[in-house]
């Protein structure tokens, strides 16, 4: 059985954010995953992983002007500063959080760009912050988004992550491989998984039922099947990574419901 991370922005929903930590340990899960931390001092967040048994094993950078709509720095022309500010305060966060991997957010295409008129900029920006995380021992990952979700993301797909990865050439450069939006946007996930979790550069897996973004037991993919692959796979490579429950639970805010919607993953403990 692969090896799970509750998303907190996503599950948990009808609790405050700080109290998820311990719902989670009580469903079973020994990691956690959110998007961002920096609401909160880094000291807090360590004790409630302490507290709960947790491990810390992904979060986002800051993505610019979130509520104004911005879906990250690294590919906009101009905002440089910014994006390594961010990047250094991530780095301190998952320092103080004993996090060993950041994602950061490639951003929205600029209105009147062509992706290779800020590919150059993305690749700089990564190639920068690859070496400042290395400094600290850290990945860095970088994730394929549908565009269903967010409209212009520069980022979409498996291929040109991995194209990324290569033009950068920074070892602690990693893919975030979401088979959500990859189902999504390109299909053929079982294909993918077997093409990319063999080559060392798939940093982490993220999932959600397709194409309502509920529970994985809800939706066209056959995630059991997915498990079993990845668990096939592997073996083979020595694939050690986290998947993470990135979801919005079917039962919403209703009390307990993320809890409820768990069957899936009860069904795959008892398997073991």
């Amino acid at each position: 059985m692969p090896q799970f991370a509750a998303n907190l922005s996503m599950l948990y929903p009808e609790l405050d954010f700080l109290d998820r930590f311990e719902a989670a340990a009580r469903d079973g899960f020994r990691a956690v995953e959110y998007l961002f931390p920096y609401a909160y001092e880094a000291r807090e967040l360590r004790s409630r992983l302490e507290a709960n048994g947790l491990r810390q094993v992904l979060f986002n950078g800051p993505p610019g002007d979130w509520d104004g709509g911005e879906r990250g720095l690294a590919c906009l022309p101009g905002r440089e500063a910014e994006f390594r500010e961010g990047v250094k305060k991530a780095i301190d966060y998952a320092v103080a959080l004993d996090c060993p991997r950041i994602h950061l957010m490639a951003g929205l295409l600029p209105v009147g760009k062509e992706r290779e008129d800020v590919q150059p900029t993305y690749i700089a920006n990564l190639q920068w912050a690859a070496a400042e995380a290395a400094k600290a021992e850290r990945d860095v990952l970088i994730e394929p988004i549908n565009t269903r979700d967010i409209p212009r993301f520069f980022l979409n797909r498996q291929d040109h992550a991995h194209e990324i990865v290569d033009m950068v050439g920074a070892s602690n450069l990693k893919v975030q491989m979401d088979l959500y939006h990859c189902q999504i946007v390109e299909g053929d996930v079982a294909m993918k998984i077997r093409k990319y979790l063999p080559t060392g550069r798939v940093g982490h897996i993220q999932i959600a039922g397709v194409p309502e973004r509920h529970e994985p037991d809800i939706g066209e993919q056959n995630y059991p099947y997915l498990f079993d692959l990845i668990d096939e796979v592997s073996a083979q490579c020595g694939w050690q990574g986290w998947v993470g429950c990135e979801y919005r639970p079917k039962r919403g805010m209703e009390p307990g419901g993320t809890s409820a919607g768990l069957g899936w993953l009860r069904a795959l403990q008892q398997r073991t």
